[in-house]
């Protein structure tokens, strides 16, 4: 068996194992087979030997194993080795692209982080800017409640001296009036004194004192009970005393018993009256205070009737001119009345109201700018609310020369510094400084502040204006509102 093997093996390696090229291993020995080739031209093979290797007989012990397909095992290994390189290659790809996402949510987080710290630094600007602000307006409201507390007391002060002072109007307005009847009834002695002889007259001069305790009976009750509360202001020009000389009769004008200080005018009848037409209906033509009555109102006040234009019979209830009078008021002094009867003055909420509840009234406005152009207003009606309504305005057609600048605030309450009635978001009162049947905030403006020349310059147009004769920002030169019956 031994011995079948190895002529087995010894047979195989005969056939089966070339070695090419082995003629080439030494040069010398290629010189060789150059003369040995060239001696033995026909041999097929060209060059190349066989060898026959003859191996000693050896003496196995065991299995002789042969490895066949190691060929095939090696390709086999390979492609599974570049599978697996494949396999990693895609792994280290996969790996390679998380890696990039990675970095690029790393860098993003990054930002993310500097864009938070930047955040926080404005947040705490923002904070400190915040509480700064509100530190100061912590300040300001203390400040302003200070302000606030002086002008309360200011006003509380004001207030009072207002009342007192009104207590003494309507003292002096029942004086007045009494003096007023004294004069008329003295007057009409002397004319009697002056038609019976001199020597009557004589007796009638000298007796002042008993001429003064005699009071019409129309007035003893009257005097007592009024409650005129138009004030006369302090700055206000006084009446000169030529103006009051001429308002009397010729024949009572230098009489001993003339008072130098008195404006009312001498009347035939003593009074009082429903209104200015009511006057003018009684035969007096002259343009003066006088003393009326409202009816279905127990109450006095005095007015002064314009009898010389528009027909007369109007009774004048606000009248600009000069000034001399603040319209700056309160709610209260709107609604009684303020000012100089024979100058500028408003004469009260409270009086229109009860003027023209008793008939049907109209309005008329006379303006005058600071070349002497004169131009005029007129609404067919006009009346006033009560002051549950706050003073509402009632207003109606328009016709005149000055354009309409009133039927915008028809149908608006009225406002003052103290009472905002108005449409606008703010006090109209404050931005016009006065007293306005405001909407939002007005196209006229009659008790604003009085300018002198005509165009003005202020932060708001709070001029005496007329939005259809020159605009907002002229202050007119005169300004009266009068009304009448129809």
């Amino acid at each position: 068996m031994e011995k079948t093997l190895t002529i087995g093996l010894t047979l195989f390696l005969t056939l089966c194992v070339d070695i090419p090229g082995a003629g080439g291993q030494k040069a010398g020995a290629r010189g060789d087979d150059t003369q040995k080739a060239s001696s033995r031209p026909s041999d097929p093979k060209g060059g190349r030997c066989s060898y026959t290797f003859i191996v000693p007989q050896q003496k196995l012990t065991g299995a002789l194993c042969l490895k066949t397909q190691s060929a095939s095992a090696n390709r086999s290994e390979v492609a599974a080795l570049r599978a697996e390189l494949r396999r990693q290659q895609q792994q280290l790809q996969e790996l390679h692209g998380q890696l990039e996402q990675e970095g690029a949510l790393a860098m993003e987080v990054r930002g993310l982080r500097k864009e938070s710290n930047s955040m926080n630094s404005r947040i705490a600007q923002l904070y400190a800017q915040l509480l700064h602000e509100v530190i100061q307006k912590r300040d300001r409201a203390l400040e302003q409640q200070r302000v606030e507390s002086v002008l309360l007391n200011a006003t509380t002060q004001a207030l009072q001296v207002s009342s007192n002072y009104r207590e003494l109007e309507k003292k002096y307005a029942a004086l007045t009036s009494m003096l007023s009847s004294q004069n008329q009834f003295i007057a009409r002695l002397e004319k009697q004194c002056h038609c019976r002889g001199s020597p009557q007259a004589s007796l009638v001069a000298t007796e002042p004192p008993k001429s003064q305790s005699i009071v019409h009976p129309n007035h003893s009750s009257d005097a007592s009970k009024m409650a005129n509360d138009v004030q006369r202001d302090q700055s206000a020009l006084p009446l000169p005393q030529e103006k009051a000389v001429a308002s009397l009769p010729a024949s009572t004008a230098h009489s001993p018993t003339d008072p130098p200080f008195s404006s009312f005018p001498v009347t035939k009848t003593p009074g009082p009256w429903r209104d200015c037409q009511h006057v003018l209906e009684s035969g007096e033509t002259t343009s003066g205070i006088y003393l009326l009555r409202p009816q279905s109102a127990n109450r006095l006040l005095q007015a002064w009737c314009e009898q010389s234009r528009a027909e007369g019979g109007w009774t004048v209830i606000q009248r600009r001119q000069d000034g001399s009078v603040n319209f700056f008021r309160t709610w209260e002094q709107y609604k009684q009345g303020f000012g100089n009867l024979d100058g500028e003055y408003w004469l009260g909420l409270e009086h229109l109201y009860w003027l023209t509840k008793q008939a049907q009234y109209k309005l008329r406005v006379a303006l005058e700018d600071w070349q002497g152009r004169q131009v005029f207003a007129e609404y067919d009606s006009f009346h006033l609310e009560p002051e549950s309504d706050w003073y509402r305005l009632r207003l109606g057609q328009y016709h005149g020369s000055a354009g309409d600048s009133l039927s915008w605030h028809n149908n608006k309450a009225f406002t003052t510094l103290d009472r905002d009635k108005d449409g606008y978001t703010g006090n109209c009162a404050h931005y016009q400084k006065g007293g306005w049947w405001y909407h939002m905030c007005a196209h006229s403006n009659l008790n604003g502040v009085w300018y002198r020349g005509g165009h003005y310059r202020s932060r708001y147009q709070d001029g005496v204006y007329w939005a259809e004769f020159h605009g907002g920002s002229y202050s007119l030169k005169r300004v009266s509102m009068m009304i009448k019956p129809t």
